[in-house]
């Protein structure tokens, strides 16, 4: 599956792999599938037969709906006329095998963004997590399995947690992944692939839109713990990802981004800046880790280099056809090299499309 990757900024790739395919986004209402959504409408990788949204929450899918009906046309055309003749509303459950292999007829390519990602939420909550994130993984393997579907590739999106997992959320994610790489051997036809990305920049849920919220309220501003580091990627970067993944990923490989990562302390003092605004220690949540890791120790002797990415390697031999060059001899932790705060402020500098609206709203709001 080779080809043109996209840049690091959310450029579109070269090359038009999704012509004429059905995809499908589960979970697709959620900060990436919103993103993924918008790059696909305006032609990302080609143009795509249909675009099937699948999630359980038909609010957020209304809302998703008006979002686009109330564009201009004249603003963004292609992403209007594609939204008009592509996109395509389905209201399903990841948990129920039914639903899922109804849905699953009408894909070439899936994108699994259908997740429960909160950590104290897991934590309290554990077994929804394993029927969201692990039932909801076995789920689509079983569907393509039992109904000889011809789905394409599946791209099970995770995340860093997964990685040395010392949370349910992470643990979840873990089994998932490993559910969708042997996937590889139960459904033969079918490419399953997944990445590993870690924090969000103005994701709902991350701590981004968090600051901005409690310093529109003039504060205080509330960090876990002083030395916690966190990877710090766009959601552009995040698309770029699933795109990498998907043009040049083998069957089993989970694709990581070589990303920056941050204090969390300092990435609070770079928006609060010169406000007059406390900052409260408050200490670790359950589940939380000091620093994510993309990359466990095990995994290192299994992880290539793949562009602006690392992928790693399936552990079951009877995937992995291609001798593994290693590039790693360690974990790859955001502990490993960290902005300081000069440059964290730099990196919200270079987001800030993302983050201008917000903080524009905050400067008003604190006058």
């Amino acid at each position: 599956m080779g080809g043109e990757r996209g840049s690091a900024t959310g450029g579109q790739p070269m090359n038009k792999p999704f012509d004429g395919k059905r995809l499908l986004i589960t979970g697709g209402t959620g900060s990436l599938g919103k993103t993924l959504l918008r790059r696909l409408l305006g032609g990302a990788m080609g143009d795509p037969a249909k675009i099937i949204i699948y999630s359980r929450d038909e609010a957020k899918q209304h809302y998703m709906r008006m979002e686009y009906l109330h564009r201009s046309a004249a603003t963004d055309e292609v992403i209007y006329r594609n939204f008009l003749s592509k996109l395509e509303f389905r209201i399903g459950d990841i948990r129920d095998i039914d639903s899922v292999a109804t849905v699953l007829r009408d894909a070439d390519i899936v994108f699994n963004a259908a997740a429960m990602k909160q950590v104290p939420t897991c934590e309290y909550y554990p077994y929804e997590a394993v029927k969201t994130n692990i039932e909801g993984a076995e789920n689509i393997v079983l569907a393509i399995s039992r109904h000889n579907l011809n789905v394409e590739t599946v791209i099970g999106i995770s995340t860093d947690k997964a990685c040395k997992p010392v949370n349910v959320m992470g643990m979840t994610k873990a089994i998932q992944e490993r559910i969708f790489i042997q996937g590889n051997m139960r459904c033969p036809k079918t490419r399953f692939v997944c990445v590993r990305y870690g924090n969000v920049l103005a994701s709902r849920g991350s701590v981004i839109p968090l600051f901005h919220d409690q310093i529109k309220n003039g504060g205080p501003v509330t960090v876990t713990t002083p030395d916690m580091t966190r990877f710090l990627l766009s959601l552009d970067d995040a698309v770029d990802t699933v795109f990498a993944a998907y043009n040049d990923g083998s069957p089993g490989d989970i694709y990581v981004p070589r990303a920056p990562s941050a204090l969390v302390l300092n990435v609070a003092k770079a928006l609060i800046a010169d406000r007059n605004i406390r900052l409260d220690i408050t200490g670790i949540r359950p589940g939380e880790k000091i620093h994510e890791i993309m990359v466990s120790d095990e995994e290192a002797h299994r992880a290539v280099l793949a562009g602006a990415w690392y992928a790693i390697k399936a552990m079951l031999p009877e995937i992995v056809d291609e001798p593994v060059i290693p590039v790693l001899n360690k974990e790859y932790s955001s502990g490993d090299e960290v902005l300081d705060l000069d440059g964290t402020i730099d990196l919200l500098k270079r987001h800030r499309l993302m983050l201008e609206d917000v903080a524009t709203e905050v400067g008003e709001t604190l006058r």
